[in-house]
């Protein structure tokens, strides 16, 4: 049966058209994706590391193609369960089709795990690995027959996919030229991931507090329907406190230069949330955005986060 809001977006006028291509696109979700990368490139440079910049361009280009799967097979997903009859900015409703979208996602995922091989060939093996337990992470989210999302499950399978894993791939990816590690940086990688990843999960938590209605009529018991808006909206001051302390305990430990501290600059944008969602907590036409305001927030903390690492060495403190 032809989807009616599909219709709508495959009919709409230009200007309307052009609007929802650029929601469907979410082009700054994709800070998410090149994250890893960023704070390991960041660390390692603070650390007096040499960066291989062929390896670092194609583990960014790999980790946007692996995020486009991951987003386009999310909208086909949604489409096959009815979730999304009301996202008028589905790539599926946009397109009015979707075969289309299968090819377009099924050709991202190969030319990203095809650009993933060539880089840990050259630098260890496990990347693919790691890789792989990530895109597979992601496929248990929202895929057939595990809709793990469905579940409430979608925020662990991110802080795990965003956190140590990826952020151990990229730190074996960008190991000097020559040398080939046997061993998986778990204890580094979960030490600089895990602030920033639960930063990436609370981005996906965000995003459904505007559907929760539709969530729950479609059997999606995602955490905002567990809790209901207004106990969600009490947790977000915690988890963006729990954000923090992940980021500052490793100064206080002295495993981090003072300068990682840069990564509270993107505080101003969590409080903005925690306002917003604690007076509109139950008007989902007030926060919808509520989420560009967590990516903010995630984007301009790990970059703080990135850039204080990689300048420790310039800066000395008496």
């Amino acid at each position: 049966m032809e989807n009616r809001n599909a219709v709508a977006s495959l009919y709409a006028k230009k200007a309307e058209k052009r609007h929802l291509w650029k929601e469907a696109i979410k082009w700054p979700l994709y800070s998410v994706a090149v994250m890893p990368t960023l704070l390991a490139t960041g660390w390692k440079v603070g650390a007096g590391q040499s960066i291989r910049l062929d390896q670092l361009a194609g583990f960014l280009s790999a980790s946007v193609l692996l995020l486009l799967w991951e987003n386009l097979t999310n909208d086909l997903f949604d489409a096959q369960t009815g979730v999304d009859q009301f996202k008028l900015h589905s790539v599926v409703a946009l397109l009015g089709k979707r075969e289309p979208v299968n090819r377009i996602a099924n050709v991202a995922l190969a030319l990203g795990l095809l650009i993933i091989l060539q880089l840990a060939l050259k630098s260890s093996t496990a990347v693919l690995f790691l890789v792989l337990v990530c895109c597979f992470l992601g496929y248990l989210y929202q895929g057939p027959p595990f809709r793990l999302g469905y579940q409430g499950l979608g925020e662990p399978l991110c802080w795990l996919a965003f956190g140590p894993f990826a952020t151990a791939a990229a730190l074996l990816v960008l190991s000097p030229n020559g040398v080939n590690q046997s061993e998986i940086p778990w204890s580094t990688a979960l030490t600089l991931g895990s602030g920033p990843a639960l930063a990436t999960t609370l981005v996906l938590f965000c995003s459904h507090f505007h559907q929760v209605a539709e969530d729950a009529a479609h059997g999606k018991k995602s955490p905002l329907v567990r809790l209901g808006t207004n106990n969600a909206s009490k947790l977000i001051p915690w988890l963006i406190a729990l954000i923090l302390i992940l980021e500052i305990t490793p100064i206080i430990l002295g495993q981090w230069p003072i300068t990682a501290l840069f990564g509270v600059i993107g505080l101003p944008y969590a409080i903005t949330l925690i306002r917003l969602l604690r007076k509109h907590h139950d008007h989902p036409e007030k926060i919808i955005h509520s989420k560009f305001l967590a990516l903010r927030f995630q984007a301009l903390n790990g970059i703080g986060l990135s850039i204080g690492l990689a300048i420790s060495p310039l800066v000395t403190i008496n």
